[in-house]
């Protein structure tokens, strides 16, 4: 018969394998909840250097100013995430430059994504209709009703990202 002292460090590499497979599995599990959250991130280029990726290396043209804020929200292609609140897989906070300028988006994985760009204008963090300049993933038309944006449905934004880097433009549009 087996000792205590035995039985307990022959169990020794299973327990710790079970724990580090727990830790493992918890780990995971967050970095899946962390990202449904909408964590802010840097614009890091380096993501996007060759051999990189999956990521978006973003040109966003026809920037009005270098004033306020440039918001970059990227979303899995689901009607469920689409520009809800919260529901975008991270947000890139960055100082904009007039004109155009480039953004590196990372990825968790290839697949569909849609992009949304907001320029806050006044640095204001409000959506501010009448001066603020917006743009998404394939530059679909954004309507508006009364003044206010009507944006497109999320079939006209999509686009497939793939393991590498994967470019895309967006033109910003301003009302005015």
């Amino acid at each position: 018969m087996k000792s205590l002292a035995t039985v307990r460090t022959s169990l020794r590499p299973a327990i710790i394998a079970a724990g580090i497979g727990a830790l493992g599995f918890a780990g995971a599990a967050a970095a899946l909840a962390a990202e449904t959250l909408g964590g802010k991130i840097d614009n890091d280029m380096r993501r996007c250097a060759p051999g990189s990726g999956p990521a978006v290396r973003l040109d966003v043209t026809g920037l009005k100013s270098a004033s306020g804020n440039l918001f970059v929200r990227t979303y899995r292609a689901k009607d469920s995430d689409w520009l809800k609140s919260r529901r975008y897989l991270h947000r890139i906070d960055t100082t904009p430059r007039k004109g155009n300028m480039t953004v590196c988006v990372p990825l968790p994985a290839a697949g569909d994504y849609a992009i949304v760009v907001q320029h806050d204008i006044n640095g204001n963090y409000d959506k501010d209709f009448s001066i603020d300049g917006a743009g998404m993933s394939n530059n679909p038309e954004i309507r508006t009703f009364l003044g206010i944006p009507r944006p497109p449905a999320l079939d006209k934004t999509r686009f497939r990202a793939g393991e590498g880097v994967t470019r895309i433009a967006i033109q910003m549009k301003y009302q005015d």
